[in-house]
């Protein structure tokens, strides 16, 4: 499937500190053939033959998005593909530019594209797994595949070491041309903006008031602690790395490298199912982030034997950017994996977290009627767009433990097993408190969502600004539609209700 880890890898940068990603080179030194066909040139607008044509016929292309790529047949990602047994298929190659030069420097971005007319369940194409880098591959030993995974390092960062020496090989290395495609990508998604953990501190402030701030701050401790254990692996897979003429990890590459190859890996990672622990992380030529990402899309890259397939989910026109699945994630974790938001996705959602008071004297026969409800002492109440107003319903019952101070009360309470009783003074405290909850929140964005809408509608946003905006003003939306249903709520209470109720140990909400 082509859902991707939370906790994903990326590809590295060579040399010294600049934004150039370095991207690992190889396992274990196979006896690779040479290629023997080679294209005279390769253009990007250069096509993988489809399934019409034969494996050795071109066919004329159509216009490029952009004009030829200036790189030379030997680089071409292209006929490394070809060359090394990619099968035909029904996909080109193209490029778009690229919306966030630096200083004009950056080349125009791959993507694939459907070469023919497709129709939903075609096989779009199919890479043999001679192509696809996997910890089975990298290690050449599943049970040390499993040993470093399960208590170590993740899979992610693993992939992420083996491109890092793989690109200090240079074109010595098999994988050459596929990292120098993903060095061309830099860990860019579709809106070519790199994942927030590459952001300056400046940028990071585009994020002011969204929970996602303190989620990058979060990912990036755990990506130096993955990095201080760089070295058990050099340890444990000696034989691996034994063809490398370099030093062990942390000395070969400073930490900022690693993130940068951490982060690239990150962003193109495939999640396959139905197969083995070390095959089921993947860096899959053709994959991600030559493919488009959407969250209403059924389309997944899965494993098909020897192969990698994907079989597309609708029709598509000759040109069109194939897309594929990229799991039930949030719009957050999309911004920080892969640097982009998803306008219609069906799996956004943010977070409410109410905990019950520890000093409250009746905590504990409060967290038994909390349990017994199938809630914790501590939980999170998961807000889902379009269905903020079913949230704040579930969370009410939770708050109203809170307000319950008569231990005869309590106590019949867990003995009849009824859930809180509801009155007018009690239920205007809780709604009060919740309303007080989200007005704060919302008061925590630098900016009203009215300006977002003004922001967006201009048009001339730097891109990071434009993915941040994008995504607080959608979170924005939501707490919005539940600071809504509170008042409707309020609103439905007994005229002139006020709320005398103390609650010295009412839940604390975040």
């Amino acid at each position: 499937m082509a859902s991707v880890s939370p906790a994903a890898a990326a590809a590295a940068v060579s040399g010294p500190h600049h934004a150039r990603l370095l991207l690992p080179s190889s396992l274990r030194r196979l006896a690779w053939p040479r290629p023997r066909l080679r294209l005279a040139a390769c253009h990007a607008d250069t096509l993988l033959p489809s399934s019409s044509s034969s494996s050795s016929e071109v066919r004329a292309p159509p216009a490029p998005a952009v004009g030829p790529s200036a790189e030379s047949a030997t680089d071409c990602f292209v006929d490394w593909l070809r060359a090394r047994g990619l099968t035909p298929g029904k996909v080109d190659i193209r490029e778009r530019p690229v919306p966030c030069l630096r200083e004009g420097k950056d080349p125009p971005l791959r993507y694939v594209a459907a070469g023919d007319a497709l129709q939903a369940g075609d096989v779009a194409f199919e890479v043999p797994m001679s192509l696809v880098v996997t910890l089975e591959r990298v290690l050449g030993d599943e049970s040390v595949a499993e040993l470093l995974t399960n208590n170590k390092l993740s899979e992610l960062a693993c992939l992420a070491l083996y491109l890092m020496y793989e690109k200090k090989q240079g074109k010595d290395s098999y994988w050459y041309p596929y990292i120098k495609e993903l060095d061309r990508h830099r860990g860019r998604g579709q809106l070519a903006v790199e994942s927030p953990l590459l952001w300056t501190e400046s940028e990071l402030d585009y994020l002011t008031g969204s929970p996602l701030k303190d989620e990058v701050v979060a990912r990036d401790e755990a990506v130096r602690r993955e990095y201080n254990e760089l070295d058990t692996v050099w340890f444990m897979a000696g034989s691996l790395f034994q063809q490398y003429p370099f030093d062990i990890p942390t000395e070969a590459f400073p930490f900022e490298i690693f993130k940068q190859a951490f982060v690239a890996v990150q962003s193109c990672v495939v999640h396959l199912q139905k197969v083995s622990l070390a095959r089921r992380f993947a860096l899959v030529p053709l994959g991600p982030p030559l493919l488009t990402y959407k969250s209403n899309c059924k389309a997944m890259l899965t494993a098909d034997g020897d192969s990698v397939r994907l079989v597309v989910d609708r029709p598509y026109k000759a040109g069109e950017p194939i897309i594929v699945w990229c799991g039930p994630q949030t719009n957050s974790r999309l911004v920080l994996n892969y640097g982009f938001v998803d306008e219609d996705n069906p799996f956004d959602r943010i977070a409410i977290e109410a905990s019950l008071n520890t000093e409250d004297p009746q905590y504990q026969e409060k967290r038994m009627v909390a349990q017994r409800n199938g809630k914790l002492a501590i939980q999170n109440f998961n807000v889902y767009v379009g269905k903020e107003k079913e949230t704040v319903a579930e969370i009410l019952p939770y708050l109203r433990l809170g307000y319950i101070s008569d231990p005869d009360e309590m106590q019949s309470i867990l003995s009849s097993g009824d859930t809180c009783p509801v009155s007018p003074c009690t239920e205007r405290a809780v709604l009060d408190q919740l309303f007080g909850y989200l007005e704060s929140r919302l008061a925590g964005y630098p900016t009203t969502l009215d300006e977002d809408e003004v922001m967006l509608a201009d048009g001339n946003l730097e891109p990071k600004k434009e993915v941040a905006t994008r995504l607080v003003r959608l979170e924005k939306k939501m707490l919005h539609a539940c600071l809504q249903a509170a008042n409707e709520f309020i609103n439905d209470l007994p005229d002139h209700t006020v709320s005398p109720c103390p609650a010295p140990y009412a839940p604390e909400l975040k």
